[in-house]
């Protein structure tokens, strides 16, 4: 069997001018980065903005287990099965971030004939976006060490910065550091840390950004810490905003690639959907719309988290209104959500998709809460039988969720036909009529309250001393009109990773919070997640290599 990187490379690509060309994107506003992939300038909006959208499709899972789900595959899979239907279809995705590359996660360019090409400049350093954030954000850390050192003019409290440092890769050893301490002239002892840096405002603030006016205004607004008095210390009074947007002004613009079958692709923005809010680019969604008839793109890990946060905090901030959901399962993860080890996954064993059940079925019912119509498709595998289909099949349907079989790994577009002609029977059929879980004006500690209760399935939600502390600053400084950003474990619907299934009656901790001022949201710390994840005992890297020709292996 042939490797994901194997398909990929023995793939003949078209140049990307030629792909845009198809789509009615004029050579003005592509910058090539090569032959194969390209930016896309602002400008092309401005032109398209009186143009109606098309119609919007978010992919979305279960959580994710060992097993595997395959959202990332469905999504690229399902548009290229629309445009061999005929529906003018882009697909618009997260870039891949190098610390789960490297580490146990692997590329998040999709799998088998359903990849994003070329897929190893996509999954090592593309055309430097996440470089650039963290550039930008480590100028605003040297910026407040500068500060501290040439006299501290606006009295920040060393003890009071909340900005840490980042860079995007796993790292646990640089979780909590202390620098400044090569004397006087090295700069002032402090605590600091980093964190990747996908789970950075930076990262969040050019996802959500419309323009780079936008983006200039909300990295002004970014909370570095505060003074001695107790006041509020903002990029911006560091005049560090002007130069972290010229670092950016690259990284704002819209990536634009192609699938394996050349259906164009806009891979922009990478946030984690455990401890960030999980989406790709506004500008890429928005700008897609405007291109094609149907959009499908992707949200972080379980609907739990990328796609609330989708909802709730992309959508709310951009005006975005889905037509649909697609919600991707295995037989093998509901399998492992009922019960069975790993290497048992293949034999039948319906009364463990049953037990296993559950997981989706919180996950469907959850989805229905914004009013938006749900597909369940199950990527499928060899070993699933006709009873263990049939009995997800029936079930998804008396949920009133459409339901089909997806095998684009395996077949590309045509295996995703059947998912494809049933998505546009629901477009057709049934209309949405999205709605936020929340208001805007509900209580910051409330809007936490009401995801945990209402998606995860909690009973209490408690907050530490810490913060309660920082969610009455938060609404001092009159931002409890924000959205709420939950990080947790993506593994289970609780905020413990060893609850699997549809777990009730359990607690949650909010151990922290933390102030997105920039990037408009409340980031809720739950449970023992982490900003900086670690590299497991035999990291991926430990397999990449590339020969004297330059021809890159071990990537997946």
């Amino acid at each position: 069997m042939k490797t994901d990187i194997q398909i990929a490379q023995e793939n003949k690509m078209e140049p990307i001018f030629s792909v845009a060309e198809k789509y009615g994107i004029d050579t003005e506003f592509l910058e090539g980065y090569g032959k194969y992939k390209a930016k896309v300038s602002g400008g092309l909006y401005e032109s398209l903005k009186d143009k109606k959208d098309g119609k919007l499709v978010l992919v979305t899972a279960i959580n994710p287990t060992p097993a595997g789900e395959g959202k990332t595959t469905t999504t690229i899979g399902l548009a290229q099965a629309l445009n061999l239907l005929g529906k003018k279809t882009f697909a618009a995705l997260r870039e891949p971030s190098l610390g789960p590359c490297m580490g146990v996660k692997g590329g998040a360019a999709g799998g088998g004939y359903a990849q994003v090409v070329p897929m190893e400049d996509i999954n090592l350093h593309f055309t430097g976006d996440i470089h650039a954030m963290t550039c930008a954000h480590n100028l605003l850390s040297a910026m407040i060490d500068n500060h501290l050192q040439q006299g501290n003019a606006l009295q920040i409290d060393p003890t009071k910065i909340m900005w840490k440092r980042a860079m995007d890769m796993n790292d646990r050893a640089l979780r909590g550091i202390v620098v400044g301490l090569g004397g006087s002239a090295n700069g002032v002892p402090r605590e600091d840390g980093f964190m990747i840096t996908v789970a950075s405002e930076v990262m969040a603030i050019v996802c959500l950004a419309e323009n780079l006016t936008d983006l200039k205004q909300r990295l002004g607004n970014i909370i570095v810490g505060y003074s001695y008095a107790g006041d509020v210390i903002y990029a911006r009074d560091l005049q560090a905003h002007g130069a972290m947007a010229a670092l950016l002004k690259d990284a704002i613009k819209p990536n634009l690639v192609q699938t394996l079958e050349h259906t164009p692709a806009f891979v922009h923005g990478g946030p984690f959907a455990n401890i960030a809010h999980g989406c790709n680019s506004v500008s890429a969604t928005k700008l897609a719309l405007k291109l094609a008839d149907i959009v499908v793109t992707e949200a972080g890990f379980g609907a739990d988290l990328g796609a609330e946060k989708f909802f709730d905090i992309k959508c709310r901030k951009a005006n975005l209104k889905p037509d649909a959901v697609v919600l991707v399962a295995t037989i093998r993860a509901l399998k492992y959500n009922g019960g069975v080890a790993k290497e048992n996954l293949s034999a039948e064993n319906v009364e463990a998709v049953k037990a296993g059940f559950v997981n989706l079925k919180r996950h469907i019912e959850n989805l229905q809460k914004y009013n938006v119509p749900v597909i369940v498709t199950l990527n499928s595998f060899t070993a699933d039988t006709e009873a263990e289909i049939e009995f997800v099949k029936q079930s998804c349907e008396e949920m009133d969720a459409d339901f089909a079989l997806s095998k684009v790994w395996e077949n590309g577009g045509e295996g995703g036909k059947e998912l494809a002609v049933t998505l546009l029977e629901t477009l057709q059929s049934k209309k949405s009529d999205f709605t936020l879980l929340y208001p805007d004006e509900m209580p910051l500690d409330e809007k936490i309250k009401t995801v945990a209760q209402k998606i995860y399935g909690a009973k209490n939600v408690f907050f530490s001393p810490a913060a309660k502390t920082k969610l009455a600053c938060a609404k001092k400084l009159g931002l409890g009109n924000l959205p709420v950003c939950i990080a947790k474990t993506q593994y289970s619907l609780s905020d413990n990773p060893k609850l699997l299934g549809a777990p009730e009656g359990f607690d949650i901790t909010v151990k922290d919070i933390n102030i997105s001022n920039g990037a408009g949201f409340i980031v809720a710390l739950a449970g023992d997640i982490m900003t900086m994840p670690g590299l497991p005992k035999t990291p991926a890297a430990c397999f990449i290599d590339v020969d004297e020709n330059g021809n890159i292996s071990g990537l997946f």
